[in-house]
């Protein structure tokens, strides 16, 4: 005999708020219900990046991790959140950034930058990752776009020189990985964001990765939801 835990009635709007994070029976629902919980005892809940900040602890399961946010050029929330509403293309530097983004919430095309720019990386010697920024740039696929880089340190430098050449993302989650270049490119992208007015959320440190750029992105999408639904307003007070 088997036992449908598939959630409904008053349980369907929690699920739906779970679901990416692989919550589809009760059991998983729970979990996740349980583990946001902690992470609201150890985050404070006011303001709307404290909903990033929410995010990333639990992303990394280090409660020290919403020191090491730093959100500029804006207000990086309450722009990725109208992007999304905006059914903007997010835009990922790899294809595991890509596939941690959740498919529920939105009508944004999801997309990666990765496997375009094979010629320029062979001509120039750069990394893939980073041609493969320049090339979608070339094409104008990051105006308007929520870029993301949750991977390669290079990706990140690219899309700075790209913001610095005129390039406008309506917001950029980064947070490259690693210890060569993964805390100077953010530092980068943190000062151009400041220097045009780009929305943009980083982390400071050799930290990250892309399970945590997917969550930051994902988080941008609840919020979208929540704006949909009457619950969040974008609204500055």
């Amino acid at each position: 005999m088997t036992t449908d835990t598939t959630p409904d009635g008053d349980d369907e709007q929690d699920f739906e708020s779970y679901a990416d994070l692989g919550a589809t029976t009760e059991k998983a629902l729970d979990i996740a219900e349980t583990s946001m919980d902690r992470v609201r005892e150890l985050v404070p809940d006011e303001t709307l990046a404290d909903r990033l900040r929410q995010k990333s602890v639990h992303a990394t399961g280090d409660p020290e991790f919403q020191h090491l946010l730093r959100f500029n050029g804006g207000e990086p929330v309450r722009a990725g959140a109208r992007a999304v509403l905006d059914e903007a293309p997010i835009v990922t530097d790899i294809t595991m950034v890509k596939a941690g983004v959740t498919g529920r919430g939105h009508d944004c095309e999801v997309r990666k930058a990765i496997g375009n720019g094979a010629e320029l990386a062979a001509e120039t010697g750069m990394t893939r990752t980073a041609a493969s920024v320049l090339e979608l740039d070339k094409q104008g696929v990051y105006d308007g776009a929520i870029a993301v880089v949750g991977n390669a340190p290079t990706a990140a430098l690219a899309l700075a020189d790209c913001i610095a050449d005129g390039t406008r993302p309506a917001v950029a989650v980064a947070t490259p990985v690693g210890f060569v270049k993964a805390a100077e490119s953010r530092t980068r992208l943190r000062e151009v964001a400041a220097e045009y007015g780009v929305p943009a959320v980083t982390n400071v440190g050799r930290r990250g990765g892309s399970g945590l750029a997917a969550g930051l992105t994902n988080e941008l999408v609840h919020v979208a939801s929540d704006v949909r639904d009457g619950d969040v307003s974008l609204t500055e007070s």
